[in-house]
Order: C-alpha cells, then structure tokens, then sequence
C-alpha cells in the first residue's frame, strides 16, 4: 500500500550524480550506534530516496529537498518563531503555529530562534569537510570497539559524488565504511562505491515484484540484480529485512528470499531482521503529514522464530537486529 505523498518516487533520481556534488544534504547524525554495523559507530543519514516504503521509519529522509518539521507539543506559545519569520509565513493559533506554505521559504529562521525545538528543520546541506569533522570525533570509539562510520538515509548512494569523497577519505584514515542501502541505483554507482566500502548492509523488502511495487512504490528487479552483482564481486554484504507482519512476514516471502540467498555466489549472506514499529507516526504528525502514516503490525515473537527457522534451513543464519 504505497503512500500518495511524501516524495519518495522521484524519477531518475538514483541516476543523479549526487545531490549536491562535494557536499549532501544531511537529515540526521547518530553517535553510539550499535545497530548500522560491527562495533560503535557514527551514522550519516543522507535525505532523498526513490522507494517510498509504507513502513518507513524515516520518513523525513524520503524527499529529496529539506523540510520543516513541527512538534505543537513542544511548542510553548511564545510566538519567538512568528516574529523573526523574515516573510511573516507563521501565526500563532489556540492550536499553535500555522504556517502559510505560499509564504515560507524554508529558510529556518523559526527553527532557528524556537527556544524548545518545536521548529526543526529536516535537511542541513553539509561539506565533505564537515562531516570528517564530526566522524573523526567518534575515532576513539571506532579503535576500542572496531566501529566506524556507516552512511544511511533515504538512500545514500543517490549522493553519488558526495559519498564516494566520504568514503575515500575515510579509507584513507583508516576508518571501517558501511553503506546501507536498499540498491535501486545504477550498476556504475553500485560499482563506484564497492570499491570503497567495506560493508553492505543491503535491504531487501519483497521477493514478489508486483507486491514490492505495492508496498514501495517501485518494482525489485534491479534490488535483486544489484545485491546479484555485489555477491560475484565477492563485496561484505548482510542482508537487513524490515519485517512488517501480513506484508513480508509470509512463509512465501521468506521461503523465497531465502532460496534468493542461498543461490548466491560466495559466502552465504547473513540475514539481520528488522522488526516493524510504529514510532514513524510521531514524525509524519511533525512533518504536517498524518494522514500518510499507515499503521501496519508488528511481527509476534511466534512469527520472528518462524523466520529465523526458515533461513536456517537454507543454511542462513538469521538474527534479529545488527
């Protein structure tokens, strides 16, 4: 059930040589991570993708331009945001803050001045430079724990340009790379950057292309294609599934995915599950969206063993998180 808005199908986006050339426009940086890769890591999240999942857990990562968020809970009434507007867009309700969209120019004024960040603004456009920067703060970590950066989104590879100078400069410190990606782009893209990662953490949705396009708006072949080329190029990949209960969580599905796996050239690819949750509705409510939040239900622990149970017979070791 694909949604209407939000921006995700973005046509020829995954071919668009980076965003924004030598730097990316960021949504999120996320220290301590122990979830996107071996060790503690770093991760970028870079904002646009060209799948538009249901189950989205970013959702402000998924158009490709930045946008304002607010939060009417946090929001204390005392109309700071409304008097620096340099184009008067806002006025303070009984219900909080209105913004004329005609008016607002995304500028981040309001985001800016708010003293509880009720405003914040999704999509900072940030150098090369800058991110080393933050990532080479984190480096203690990634020498005690055997951590690194890993780069997500939306999808990060869309950032062509920018994300391969990321990656060569951190190959050049020495600084262990994931990319996680859901690998609709280019097969040159996906070969540029193999030769600067050291790990895939590569999403697959629904092995059913009609269904994968139900679900994301886009059909699989190219997914399956893609993590194809990456398993005869002999690249690190583990597979991540987003496990969404009466979606994916099928025997089918998984019988199907699972025979997809094990077919693969090379070593056998882990499986890392990802149980669905609800936790997006709060960000759809802050990106003015609401009514594209779909609630979907989460996978019962009885399910999850079926899953692991079912790779395990194809010789796959499945897991739930990583």
């Amino acid at each position: 059930m694909i949604k209407s808005g939000g921006g995700g199908n973005l046509d020829g986006l995954e071919d668009r040589q980076g965003l924004a050339g030598t730097a990316g426009l960021v949504f999120d940086i996320k220290r301590y991570a122990i979830h996107d890769g071996p060790g503690i890591r770093i991760v970028v999240f870079l904002k646009g993708c060209n799948l538009n999942c249901a189950w989205c857990h970013n959702p402000e990562g998924i158009a490709a331009g930045q946008e304002r968020m607010y939060a009417p809970l946090r929001c204390i009434g005392c109309g700071t945001c409304v008097q620096a507007c340099p184009n008067t867009a806002l006025t303070l309700t009984a219900d909080g803050i209105v913004t004329n969209t005609s008016r607002c120019e995304l500028c981040g004024t309001c985001a800016a001045v708010c003293p509880t960040k009720a405003i914040e603004m999704s999509g900072t456009l940030q150098s090369v430079e800058e991110i080393m920067a933050e990532i080479e703060k984190e480096r203690i970590f990634f020498e005690q724990s055997g951590g690194g950066v890993t780069f997500s989104g939306g999808e990060p590879m869309l950032h062509t340009d920018f994300l391969v100078r990321l990656l060569e400069e951190c190959r050049e410190q020495g600084i262990h790379t994931a990319v996680d990606t859901a690998g609709l782009v280019s097969r040159e893209i996906l070969l540029k950057v193999a030769q600067l990662t050291d790990l895939f953490l590569y999403d697959l949705k629904l092995m059913d292309s009609d269904r994968h396009r139900q679900w994301t708006g886009v059909p699989n072949e190219k997914i399956l294609e893609n993590l194809r080329r990456l398993a005869e190029i002999g690249a690190k990949v583990v597979v991540r599934i987003p496990l969404v209960r009466d979606v994916n969580d099928d025997a089918e599905n998984i019988s199907q995915t699972a025979r997809f796996l094990a077919g693969l050239p090379g070593v056998k690819i882990a499986v890392n599950l990802l149980p669905y949750h609800k936790i997006a509705q709060t960000k759809y409510l802050k990106l003015g969206r609401g009514e594209e939040f779909v609630a979907l239900e989460e996978p019962d622990q009885d399910s999850i063993k079926r899953v692991i149970g079912i790779f395990g017979e194809y010789g796959i070791e499945a897991s739930v998180g990583g």
